[in-house]
């Protein structure tokens, strides 16, 4: 074996080693993984065979890798806060380590960086396994403002990591964990604190935030200042909704992200202006070697610069990482091949952060890079600029789509035709324009006017662009994995042979593929995928409320959980994914208990977004109120001892009689499988008049398994001992936020629950919960019993 194939294979080793590791439930102890690579060490001892060889170093840079990450990743698991301090005010001091930001609800959020504890007397230090070091801080209050000290001591309550779990969806929990914060909370008071000692990284954070201020405080006239922000500076801050959704709907988030394509082209203007002034030194002083190697120095600086000024995040780091690697390959005239290089930079971004896998963007990145290295390193015939760009832009859109696919987003159709023109129009016009304003602005404040229309104007035309693609409605149905992967297949392939004919009969085989696509999904996008047995699925979505019953292919819901505008969405963070993943396309019944927040929020958003049948609602009115402008949906109020079957489900409604508004107005929807004998009673907010009065109109009603959604999240309010002893359910579920602020589900309500014989699961603690009904009673899954390592698994009652 050569040199070369052994280090390749040994970088491919490491690199899965440590993405293996994010795909066990468990995290493996250590000394049994390091004691594994004594196998392959053996091997390689005892063994000359070649592929023997091979195998060996493969798995012993695999097991390198793993061990690694199993280091690293126990170093953060002992950095998490201790279950028993959760929600005791504790003092910490710390410097900020990024630059604080508004929230909402009249919030600022930043994160610290922990010096020291000051732990109560109570508390042994000496019993605690560690305590975090970064903490994600939110201030509530009149007081609380941007403009704070950089050393800190403050007075906080903190809870750990966690976050909604659900099948599929954005996963809060994971962000902290690859972000390092091992706790969250709140401020209850703060003061800064000049006795702690101010070193490196507490200086470059200094620096960041000062720079992030003067420089928004001098572009704030800028009409594009949110976008010139981003992208000078890499500070996202200021952007807003509207921005986000355009860049959304666009495909083009990428750009606003400081990542390799602007390091690359920084990178590049660098080497250029380097080479050229080098070049106008007399001939002779500098040799070619020694030209190359300081055109190398200076393009190394000036994204570290650029990478250091924008913020130095995860994804920075990772193109700096490779810009350096290219720059080495490229400048040193280094016989190593792109692959190579690829797997050096690879190894490089894995051993500097091992959590990198944990990124969306790492895939991404490194996906893109690699598909352009195979299509520009094997091509047959060089091509030129513009047909470069053609290719490549194709080449990303299909190879990455089924990445895509794998991380649960979808590809933006028009987002081809968006990056074809924003990419170059960023790399040719912004960012050139964009450096030259920046150092203007830094030579001479008088500058800032000419510097700024200049702003405007090239962010100007790239906006318009942007909007007026984003206002195209193309939906292109996702025909599934497989299919994607061999397209993605089929179109690179094409890009490479060299033969016009091979390509016009790929080009009209993918078109008519797409024709195809396009009818049949336009044709069957409404139809639900049929289930063989009844389900129920308790969705996870904080302090609020979402439920989805389905039989065969009929679907009902039941409460779509909190929204605020803005801020967060439970239909478009968890419905809407989980849905679409289950193969929902129509929902049959909506029914809305009341109206709300934290039952009807989203309502707009799941109208445009599925196609949806009846509505009920405790209160109509309310409820119509929130339904999308001229929506032709007329909403049913829920009416006392109306039923429906719903196929083998049995649907009957209740409400509270007489004029009730509010809680009281919850619609009650009990579901009964007559089959399997399971009976569930989604009683939305009632409080114990409301459960009186229902248990007074229901009468006996026996059930082989009984199903109840706690009243009202468990509040004390609901869930009287009359309910519980009449109800006598085998299994409440509470619908509650982890450690919200209301303090729902009260302990006596619990501890009535679990006196009755009842089994108590909770949404904050299982995470989404799926039953399928079946004769004999109820399976239930918790979602959080599935998860990785590092998310926290079920609590045992």
């Amino acid at each position: 074996m050569s040199g070369s194939f052994v280090a390749r294979v040994g970088l491919a080793g490491f690199a899965c080693g440590v993405i293996l590791l994010y795909s066990l439930a468990v995290l493996p102890p250590l000394p049994w993984v390091i004691s594994a690579m004594a196998v392959p060490f053996l091997v390689l001892v005892r063994t000359t065979v070649p592929s023997l060889r091979a195998v060996a170093v493969l798995l012993a840079c695999g097991l390198a890798g793993l061990s690694w990450a199993v280091w690293q990743a126990g170093i953060r698991h002992q950095t998490m806060l201790p279950a028993s301090l959760e929600g005791e005010v504790l003092e910490v001091s710390g410097f900020l380590c990024n630059v604080p930001s508004a929230g909402s609800f009249s919030s600022v959020r930043f994160s610290l960086c922990v010096e020291q504890w000051h732990l109560p007397e109570h508390v042994d230090r000496h019993k605690l396994p560690g305590m975090p070091g970064k903490l994600r801080l939110a201030w509530y209050g009149d007081e609380a403002t941007t403009r704070l000290a950089q050393r800190l001591r403050l007075k906080v309550v903190l809870k750990r990591p966690h976050g909604s779990v659900n099948p599929v969806g954005f996963r809060y929990e994971s962000w902290l964990y690859r972000k390092g914060f091992g706790a969250t909370g709140t401020i209850r008071d703060l003061a800064p604190d000049d006795s702690i000692e101010c070193r490196l990284r507490c200086r470059y954070h200094q620096w960041r935030h000062s720079l992030v201020s003067k420089s928004s405080e001098r572009l704030s006239d800028a009409r594009y200042f949110p976008l010139i922000t981003s992208l000078m500076i890499g500070y996202r801050g200021h952007m807003e909704p509207g921005h986000w959704e355009v860049l959304k709907a666009t495909g083009t988030i990428h750009l606003v992200a400081i990542s390799g394509l602007h390091l690359g082209l920084v990178a590049v203007g660098a080497g250029f202006v380097c080479r050229r002034l080098l070049l106008r030194l007399p001939q002779g002083r500098v040799s070619p070697g020694r030209l190359r190697g300081m055109v190398f120095v200076c393009v190394s600086a000036a994204s570290l610069a650029y990478a250091l000024a924008a913020g130095f995040s995860v994804p920075t780091r990772r193109a700096l990482i490779m810009v350096i690697i290219a720059g080495w390959i490229v400048l040193g005239a280094r016989k190593t091949g792109p692959f190579t290089g690829l797997l050096g930079a690879l190894f490089l971004v894995l051993l500097s952060d091992p959590f990198s896998p944990l990124d969306q963007g790492f895939w991404l990145s490194f996906g893109a890079v690699s598909v352009l290295v195979l299509l520009f390193s094997l091509r047959v015939r060089q091509a030129g600029w513009l047909q470069g760009l053609l290719l490549a832009q194709l080449a990303v859109f299909a190879a990455l789509w089924p990445i895509l696919e794998i991380l649960g987003q979808s590809q933006v159709v028009v987002g081809f035709v968006a990056n074809l023109f924003a990419i170059p129009w960023v790399s040719l016009v912004v960012m050139p324009v964009l450096v030259a304003g920046a150092l203007s602005m830094a030579i001479s404040p008088v500058a800032d006017g000419p510097v700024i229309a200049a702003f405007d104007g090239v962010f100007g035309v790239l906006w318009q662009g942007l909007s007026r693609l984003a206002a195209i409605d193309v939906v292109m149905p996702v025909p599934g994995l497989p299919a994607l992967v061999l397209l993605s297949v089929v179109v690179l392939v094409a890009l490479l042979v060299p033969f016009r004919g091979f390509r016009q009969v790929t080009a009209c085989v993918v078109a008519l593929w797409v024709a195809v696509t396009l009818v049949n999904g336009s044709r069957t996008d409404a139809r639900n995928t049929s289930v063989d047995h009844p389900e129920l699925w308790v969705w996870d979505v904080g302090q609020g409320l979402s439920v989805m019953v389905r039989n065969q292919d009929q679907v009902l819901v039941y409460d779509t959980g909190p929204a605020l505008e803005g801020v967060y969405s439970a239909v478009d963070s968890v419905l809407l994914p989980n849905l679409r993943d289950l193969g929902v396309r129509h929902i049959n019944t909506l029914v809305i208990s009341h109206g709300d927040g934290d039952h009807a929020g989203g309502l707009s958003l799941l109208f445009d977004s599925l196609d949806v049948g009846q509505v009920v609602a405790g209160e109509p009115g309310r409820v119509a109120d929130l339904l999308p402008a001229g929506s032709a949906t007329k909403v049913k109020p829920c009416t006392r001892h109306e039923a429906h079957d719903m196929g083998s489900l049995q649907l009957s409604f209740w409400r509270s009689p007489g004029k009730v508004e509010g809680n009281d107005a919850s619609c009650v929807l009990t579901v009964r499988s007559g089959f399997t004998g399971v009976e569930v009673v989604l009683p939305g907010d009632i409080t114990r008049r409301a459960e009186s009065l229902f248990i007074a109109d229901r009468g006996q009603a026996p059930a082989h398994y009984r199903v109840i959604l706690a009243p009202h999240h468990g509040s004390k309010t609901s869930s009287s001992e009359q309910w519980v002893g009449q109800m006598a359910p085998d299994l409440v579920v509470f619908s509650a936020g982890y450690r919200h602020r209301f303090g729902h589900p009260h302990p006596d309500v619990v501890g009535r629950y679990l006196s009755a014989g009842s089994q108590v699961l909770n949404t904050a603690t299982s995470g989404a919960l799926k039953m399928i009904f079946r004769q004999g009673g109820v399976s239930v899954k918790e979602a959080r019993a599935e998860t990785p390592f590092w998310i926290s698994k079920p609590e045992i009652r």
